[in-house]
């Protein structure tokens, strides 16, 4: 999979995009990450990128046209990328979008700087995706972001092929609580069922801790997760103890 990131400011992400599990993928050859000068498409000899908005205001505005031929020549290159548009107007991003990108033979990525873009950008662009309700100095950072959540699910570039499986949100759920060695550590103990070797109960415990984290951390999740019969038996019990504390929860 091939992702180009348009930027005014490369060097910011040549150290997150080339480390780790990401710098392993692009030895593999799993995916290909190539970072781009907004710059070597600016006219003039200062290569201006930006400009004073019309109507008056602070800041100043990244121009449609140095955009514009750089995701021409970047869409020649690779046709079947997808353009995505760093703003804090975008969509937020979401596990599911991570799945979805992922499916995609290429991404573009438009990082903006400045107090915005010219509007007519957007309609340069396939989609628009933002961290969330807050605004960074430029979209780099939220483009290394997507790019990392995106990539670790494309197939190969992580170690084991489950791995992503229980990821939080990849079931619209939290992940459940892990523990390696020591089994005890200032009095707290690993769980028991975790080294029984019986695989059905430790399944069991897992789901319910995924349901029980969940409940207590971020309830309005399980509005649209994918719950079974036995998922809300246990949860309608989860509620029930937390209204009488003093009946305890059987199930820990």
């Amino acid at each position: 999979m091939q992702f180009d990131i348009l930027t005014l400011f490369p060097a910011m992400l040549e150290g997150p995009l080339t480390a780790s599990i990401l710098g392993r993928a692009i030895d593999k050859g799993l995916i290909t990450v190539n970072l781009h000068n907004l710059r070597d498409w600016a006219e003039g000899k200062h290569q201006v990128t930006d400009d004073t908005p019309y109507g008056g205001g602070g800041g100043m505005v990244m121009k449609v046209d140095p955009v514009a031929r750089a995701l021409v020549e970047l869409k020649e290159n690779k046709p079947k990328s997808r353009i995505l548009l760093m703003s804090p107007q975008g969509k937020t991003f979401q596990q599911a979008d991570a799945e979805r990108l992922s499916r995609e033979s290429g991404l573009i990525f438009v990082c903006g700087r400045y107090e915005g873009y010219d509007e007519r950008i957007r309609s340069l662009v396939d989609e628009e995706i933002s961290l969330g309700d807050f605004v960074l100095t430029g979209g780099e950072l939220a483009a290394a972001t997507i790019l990392d959540a995106t990539a670790r699910l494309v197939t190969g570039v992580l170690g084991s092929a489950g791995s992503a499986l229980s990821d939080s949100f990849s079931d619209g759920l939290l992940e459940y609580p892990q523990y390696t060695r020591p089994a005890e550590f200032n009095g707290m103990r690993v769980p028991g069922v975790l080294a029984s070797g019986n695989h059905q109960a430790i399944a069991t415990w897992r789901r319910h801790e995924q349901l029980r984290r969940t409940l207590a951390r971020r309830p309005e999740l399980l509005e649209t997760a994918p719950l079974t019969k036995e998922d809300r038996h246990y949860l309608e019990e989860l509620r029930i103890a937390l209204k009488n504390p003093a009946s305890g929860d059987q199930n820990q």
